[in-house]
């Protein structure tokens, strides 16, 4: 096994709370000190105290276990406003929000997102079809053609 996918591993099972989960684990650096990041997410959104409290625990586990011989750099943090969004359980926080969606054929969307069902989301975009008038078209999008999804901050 290897390194990212143990320290996946043990963050998974260090994670406290029925809403807390693990979205993305990444081990970078070629040379020491190595860089350990671990990016936790919430339904509500994950505080301070959650990152803290998972550094805490999951540093003490890799000293314990001896899976960084050498130093290493460990981050534990909540998706940025400009992280995509990687787990379909992320995107029930953002339900009204506008979001911008890359397609695996590269074509994008953006609109309000409106819904979701257990194959996709469902989005309200603009129809450009008609240039005089401003109208928007109900679309549904299976996850499996979102190649990424961003979160579009307003600040109307």
């Amino acid at each position: 096994m290897d390194i990212s996918a143990r320290i996946t591993e043990l963050a998974a099972s260090l994670i406290k709370g029925p809403s807390l989960f693990l979205v993305d684990v990444a081990v970078s650096g070629n040379r020491p000190p190595k860089k350990v990041t671990v990016v936790i997410d919430d339904d509500t959104g994950a505080t301070i105290e959650d990152c803290a409290s998972l550094s805490r625990a999951l540093s003490a586990k890799l000293d314990e276990e001896g899976m960084m011989p050498e130093n290493y750099v460990l981050e534990v943090t909540s998706p940025g406003v400009d992280s995509p969004l990687k787990l379909k359980r992320q995107y029930g926080k953002h339900l009204g929000r506008g979001l911008k969606v890359v397609l695996k054929d590269k074509s994008q969307l953006k609109g309000k997102f409106t819904g979701m069902t257990g194959e996709g989301i469902e989005m309200e975009c603009e129809d450009k079809t008609d240039k005089k008038k401003k109208a928007t078209k109900k679309m549904e999008i299976p996850f499996d053609m979102i190649d990424k999804a961003l979160v579009q901050i307003s600040f109307k």
